[in-house]
């Protein structure tokens, strides 16, 4: 009988050590029975997505529900600020993103704002956020990192990672630094391909990895790997599945050229194609653990049960198989565990210091403001007429969340209305007779156009020049990487989305202010 015993007590460590290692979401605003019952049998660690949030008090009693079914549980969201935000899908963040508090460059204001935004995660119960991205925004064509960049260079890149999360990590919550090794130097959004970074080991180590270093040093308590090929590094599997890029850079002791992090270890989204249409899911998540991740992040997608069953099914078969050590597993739930033990134990009297700063981030996004003026320029001081031109949202943003200055200047200058242009439509009509109805329907009022990374599209450019050799009195409002030389008669370069990002350009716009509860 007994080793019966020890055979049934095997699988059951086994099933419970499968489980611990998945970060996977749900649908709704509610714990579904499922989510509940696999937290009984040894899940550890749930995401959380827009599609979860309705407001503060919803989630604070969804974080409860679930901690009432495990008290060590690590509940993590993708809470960026800026353009990335999932506690306000529906109405914009009201912290400003990375390549805001970039273009300050003041350390302490970075810190303070990643502060106010772990005490109000902290307060709505949750204690590891997927944030910061500490890529370094040296491919200005990038079309999935950007404004979530502090920057292109390096070493501004590195202090303000240190800062985010010092200040993040004050209030309570854990740091997740993404995404290792860096996805700053991609033409390709990992979301849909693999991408592939050809540059050479030296440059890694003096480009993409100075940010890394700074999160380490500063104690970062995770970091997300990325679904990225360096051949430099490894010819053959992308950084969230190679063992070069998480065991032999990522754990590696600083004196073997490495990072020497021992925390968890988080992989980037595995049904993000990158991996799914490569690998597969499952086949990726065991290869994912082998490499050196301790934590799978499934859920943005793939959102129900189904897919916890058949990772912890693969991660169990591949055990048994002998393609996965089972002390590997063993370590990498061993890693889980205590990250969940620790955000409870020992985060309590942070919590309670963190002091609200309620208006850190419109303050933020006041001091990001950019202006330049060809000339003399009157404040809009009647409703204006604001052209949009929209591009094709990434996954990572989503297309819930409102963007663009016509709202914020509404409440400036009720009457002002908006149009939206995209790409489609300026093939479909043509730009000149795009601009033709833009100009018909602003009948006369003082037109604002809004662009989102108009050096990364030539419809926008092509849509902006004509409408700015018809109306040269128009003001431009540039809401994402400001890499296109300023035009209009006058430009404002937000350095983000967010919605105090719109509430700052509105003001400077109206030479009016508003309060944040306005």
């Amino acid at each position: 009988m007994t080793p019966l015993v020890r055979s049934v007590r095997s699988a059951d460590t086994l099933t419970r050590d499968a489980l611990a290692v998945l970060q996977p979401g749900f649908t709704g605003t509610t714990a579904p029975d499922w989510l509940l019952r696999r937290l009984g049998q040894g899940l550890v660690s749930v995401g959380l997505f827009g599609r979860n949030v309705a407001d503060p008090a919803q989630l604070a009693a969804l974080t409860g529900r679930l901690r009432a079914e495990r008290e060590e549980l690590i509940v993590a969201i993708d809470e960026e600020g800026g353009d990335v935000t999932r506690l306000e899908v529906r109405g914009g963040s009201s912290f400003p993103g990375n390549h805001a508090l970039g273009a300050v460059d003041d350390t302490a204001l970075t810190r303070a704002v990643a502060r106010e935004l772990g005490r109000r995660l902290a307060d709505c119960g949750i204690n590891l956020n997927w944030a910061p991205s500490a890529d370094v925004n040296s491919n200005p064509g990038n079309p999935v990192i950007g404004v979530r960049s502090f920057g292109a260079d390096p070493q501004l890149v590195a202090r303000h990672t240190a800062a985010y999360v010092e200040g993040l990590q004050s209030a309570g919550v854990a740091a997740c630094t993404k995404h290792f090794p860096g996805h700053g130097d991609t033409a390709v959004d990992s979301h849909h391909d693999l991408p592939r970074i050809a540059v050479d080991l030296p440059t890694l180590q003096e480009r993409e990895l100075v940010p890394f270093r700074a999160a380490v040093a500063a104690g970062t308590r995770a970091v997300m790997s990325a679904h990225i090929l360096l051949p430099a590094l490894d010819g053959e599997h992308p950084a969230t599945l190679s063992p070069a890029a998480l065991h032999g850079l990522l754990r590696a002791p600083a004196t073997e050229g490495g990072l020497g992090f021992d925390g968890l270890i988080v992989t980037d989204g595995m049904e993000m194609q990158a991996i799914s249409a490569t690998y597969g899911i499952e086949r990726g998540s065991v290869l994912a653990l082998a490499a050196g991740a301790d934590a799978i992040c499934v859920g943005g997608g793939l959102a129900d049960e189904d897919i916890v069953l058949r990772l912890r099914d693969a991660l169990v078969r591949a055990v048994r198989d002998g393609e996965l050590p089972e002390q590997r597993l063993a370590d990498a739930a061993a890693r889980v565990r205590a990250l969940a033990g620790r955000t409870r134990n020992a985060d309590v009297g942070e919590r309670e210091g963190a002091a609200p700063a309620p208006g850190i981030g419109l303050t933020a996004a006041r001091r990001a403001l950019r202006l330049t003026a060809a000339g003399p320029y009157a404040p809009l001081a009647e409703p204006a007429y604001v052209a949009a031109f929209t591009p094709l949202a990434n996954i990572a943003v989503g297309d819930e969340t409102p963007w663009g200055v016509a709202a914020e200047l509404a409440r400036l200058l009720p009457g002002t209305e908006t149009a939206t242009c995209t790409a489609e439509a300026a093939a479909a009509a043509g730009t000149a007779a795009l601009v033709d109805g833009l100009l018909t329907a602003a009948a006369g009022r003082r037109v604002v156009a809004v662009v989102r990374d108009v050096h990364r599209h030539p419809w926008m450019a092509d849509a902006l020049s004509t409408l700015l050799a018809a109306r040269p009195d128009t003001a431009v409002v540039e809401m994402g990487v400001p890499q296109a030389p300023p035009q209009g008669a006058l430009h404002l370069a937000t350095h983000g989305a967010a919605r105090v990002c719109a509430q700052a350009a509105a003001e400077a716009l109206t030479d009016q202010r508003l309060s944040p509860g306005e």
